[in-house]
């Protein structure tokens, strides 16, 4: 999962291959409360792992349910409508899955049964409104207190005396959530009397309430539908486990692999795993709207298949009251359209996690879209021939603008497009994904690819001792980009030499081992340990029996190709740091920012000896130095790829810098060149 401030995408090509989504936050957190509800224990297969399922989680927990979880298994022994706990303050961070119908449960338990409970969740969560879910619970006598501003969270449900005479009204205009939450928590009192709940108003999201319905007939709730405006839930209905149960993948995060497939799947498909024609999910029916722009669609029961159909994408005028989560993924799919996609029917965008109407309206601004929005619709029309711009995309802490905007990464397809003048766009705090998809962009680098030469490189070059590795690693970590420790290539050649005894004089040897690496020989850097054929070997490489092992063989020019091709085979979406003494001159001459990184040989000294100390190595600091002044004076002096700053390159001297200072100031030098940094025309 990305955790940087933001993530720069380069302009991708193509896209295919297969993938599997992530459970359904939907299914998740419904199966979730109900198993909470339900007496017995049952075992939950594929849970989706986000934000918003630990949110669930957690106050289960804290109502007193035992959970047992190993990956995406959870075994949960729920409270049989039973409260063990009286009194807890829940934090429901920014989840309305959560929070609504966790709301009705214990409003109607603790008039029932007593208890205090108060919930709240982040500034957001309190601009959220649950007035209509209020306002159809204290008329069945639920005490429900609005501690902040009315009709929105924090509340505080304080017992009450439960009346349940009268059909229970709600409006379902604003969040099918409210109706949802009703259907959820109703059964735990309905023991005397059937319960009616009636819908006021037009009932939006109507494949959501389909969700509820299917899910709590799993669960022993047979509710009667009486079309979309009456409800009524059998008397003495009672939660039973269904033993196992098994999560779906999400509908609504296909949808952006669905676009992926319908924009740049051109030689191959993009296929997806986990959902298809089977699906109890309203957003499955997102496959409709990409159709009628031109997508192709492959189905089974349990997968989707998607490559281009029409080009460019067809402009289409739907109302999406069906879809409206995933309805979002088509307002940026309109960019590759002709003419201007109307999205109607879509008020309850203005309530989710931002106010999505004008967030997308003015994201899609920022790229050169022509866009009118309106209380309950959106237009977007492409930007002009031409017209398309850099965009720093601010996503709002919501998941779903961070995902839809991934899409124009893919600009230089779009018909309007200069294709050899693509544009950047970045994509600020992607962590946000964690909401519903925490491994959103992991899973479209997996499937999109694009030229080699436009992912961005940092190079990262200097002398020994000069705390290259250090730096590169964490400017990757900041960036979310892959790492490239050059150097411990040499030094991983140099230490299986020496454990296989092969003679450093013998260069033909030593490039055929070289030959060997990623390949017969399986390597893979994350950030702090270095892994070769499954074993750790990031202090052996350190010995300096190894460093000098490695500077000796790099000396060989066989060796340096067999090495310089391995390399070049690290750059990877989203981007490479790579760190060494001839990356930003041999290897990545084309790398988006080179830096020269120095200190004094007798810093350097002095920080190489703390680090032998440490390890219990014996050495003098004068030792130290002395080897540094030769190591650098034979780099200097190779015949093949001296180490030598590239003319274009940034020097920094670290000699006085923090490790945190020297990362800032090639972040602020990475910041400071964007988009050029990444697009260079």
């Amino acid at each position: 999962m990305y955790t940087t401030a933001f993530l720069d995408l380069p302009p991708l090509l193509t896209a295919g291959g297969t993938l599997r989504l992530p459970g359904s936050k939907s299914i998740s957190n419904r199966v979730l409360l109900l198993a909470g509800l339900s007496e017995g224990t049952t075992v939950v297969h594929d849970l989706l792992a986000s934000d918003d399922t630990r949110v669930m989680l957690d106050a289960l927990r804290l109502l007193g349910c035992d959970i047992q979880q190993s990956g995406d298994t959870v075994h949960i022994t729920g409270l049989a409508g039973k409260l063990s706990v009286l009194q807890a303050d829940l934090f429901m961070g920014n989840a309305g899955t959560a929070i609504r119908p966790l709301t009705a449960v214990l409003a109607l338990l603790s008039a029932t049964q007593g208890g205090v409970f108060t919930l709240t969740g982040v500034p957001r969560m309190h601009e959220r409104p649950i007035g209509d879910l209020v306002d159809a619970l204290r008329p069945l006598g639920c005490v429900v207190e609005c501690l902040a501003n009315e009709g929105y969270p924090p509340l505080r449900l304080a017992g009450g005396r439960l009346n349940l005479s009268r059909p229970i009204q709600v409006r379902g205009d604003v969040s099918s959530q409210f109706l949802t939450a009703l259907l959820l928590s109703l059964p735990l009192v309905s023991q005397e009397q059937d319960l009616i709940i009636d819908v006021v108003g037009e009932l939006i999201s109507k494949p959501y309430i389909e969700i509820t319905l299917n899910l709590l007939a799993r669960f022993g709730i047979q509710v009667q539908r009486q079309g979309w405006q009456r409800f009524v839930i059998p008397r003495g209905s009672r939660y039973q486990s269904p033993g196992h149960i098994h999560v779906e993948a999400d509908a609504s995060s296909a949808s952006y692999f669905i676009a992926t497939g319908a924009i740049a799947g051109i030689e191959e498909p993009v296929r997806i795993e986990g959902v298809g024609s089977a699906s109890i999910q309203g957003d499955i029916r997102f496959i409709e709207a990409a159709e009628a722009m031109g997508a192709k669609v492959t189905s089974g029961a349990n997968w989707l298949e998607v490559r281009r159909g029409a080009w460019p994408l067809k402009a289409i005028d739907l109302d999406c009251n069906h879809i409206p989560d995933a309805a979002m993924t088509l307002a940026v799919m309109a960019l590759y359209a002709e003419g201007t996609t109307r999205l109607r029917n879509i008020a309850s965008w203005r309530v989710k996690e931002t106010d999505r109407i004008a967030a997308m309206a003015c994201e899609l601004r920022k790229l050169g879209a022509t866009v009118v929005e309106g209380e309950d619709f959106i237009e977007v029309t492409p930007p002009a021939r031409d017209g398309w711009q850099h965009a720093s995309i601010h996503t709002y802490d919501d998941h779903r603008m961070a995902m839809c905007f991934s899409l124009a990464a893919f600009n230089p397809l779009a018909p309007t497009a200069d294709a050899d003048k693509p544009v950047s766009v970045r994509i600020e705090d992607p962590r946000c994904v964690a909401k519903t998809f925490p491994d959103y962009f992991e899973a479209l680098f997996q499937v999109a690819q694009t030229r080699p030469d436009w992912i961005p490189v940092i190079t990262v070059d200097g002398p020994t001792a000069s705390g290259k590795g250090t730096l590169a690693s964490a400017l990757a970590t900041r960036l979310g980009y892959q790492f490239l420790d050059s150097g411990s290539l040499y030094r991983i050649t140099g230490l299986l030499a020496v454990e296989q005894g092969i003679d450093l004089d013998d260069a033909n040897a030593l490039e055929q081992l070289a030959r060997q690496l990623g390949e017969a020989i399986s390597l893979r850097f994350d950030r702090e340990h270095i892994w070769v054929d499954g074993r750790d070997v990031s202090e052996a490489v350190r010995r300096e029996e190894i460093g000098q092992a490695a500077s000796r063989l790099s000396a060989y020019p066989g060796v340096r190709q067999a090495l310089l091709e391995l390399q070049k085979a690290f750059r990877g979406l989203p981007g490479l740091v790579a760190d060494g003494r001839d990356m930003g001159t041999v290897v990545f001459p084309d790398a988006a920012l080179k830096i020269f990184l120095t200190a004094a040989v007798a810093e350097r000294a002095e920080r190489r000896h703390k680090q032998l100390i440490s390890k219990g190595v014996s050495v003098t600091l004068d030792e130290i130095c002395s080897d540094l002044e030769a190591r650098d004076l034979r780099d200097r002096s190779r015949v093949v790829a001296p180490l030598k700053p590239a003319e274009d390159a940034q020097l920094l001297d670290n000699s006085a810098l923090t490790i945190e200072q020297s990362v800032d100031t090639v972040l602020g030098w990475w910041v400071a060149g964007w988009p050029h940094v990444i697009v260079r025309h």
